[in-house]
């Protein structure tokens, strides 16, 4: 799957009292990546809850490298790792904004549930617009 582009300018109060961004906000990024890679698909999550099918985080892991300034601009790359069937995964990377320097790496799993708050595996209209995009280069 190609992987979709998001940016995010990290604001005053993404940092602590060194002036580096707080560890908790890179899945706050990670969730801007998610949100913006389901909208490029057509497929915004409000839409996805409208049908009933809900996506809580179950796994989530984030290893830091450099960190994040205030006022720096982070490019957030996310795709999805469809080799998982009972799940959806999605791997991220967040760089500088010169795309020259790795920030963060990580990534969420994400169960699906229905209105009844049941595990299902992943509905067949999510696996159609992801499949769909596969075929993109």
């Amino acid at each position: 799957m190609p992987t979709h582009r998001a940016t995010c300018r990290v604001i005053y109060g993404d940092t602590d009292n060194m002036g580096q961004a707080y560890y908790g906000n890179y899945f706050r990024w990670f969730e801007i990546g998610r949100n913006e890679l389901f909208r490029s698909l057509g497929l915004a999550y409000t839409s996805v809850e409208s049908r009933g099918i809900f996506l809580p985080v179950a796994e989530a892991y984030c290893k830091y490298s450099v960190p994040a300034k205030y006022d720096d601009l982070l490019i957030i790359e996310t795709s999805i790792d469809t080799r998982l069937k009972g799940a959806i995964k999605f791997d991220y990377r967040i760089f500088s904004e010169n795309a020259q320097t790795l920030l963060a790496q990580g990534y969420t799993k994400h169960a699906c549930l229905n209105r009844e708050g049941k595990v299902v595996r992943p509905p067949k209209f999510i696996k159609e617009v992801i499949e769909k995009n596969l075929q993109k280069p």
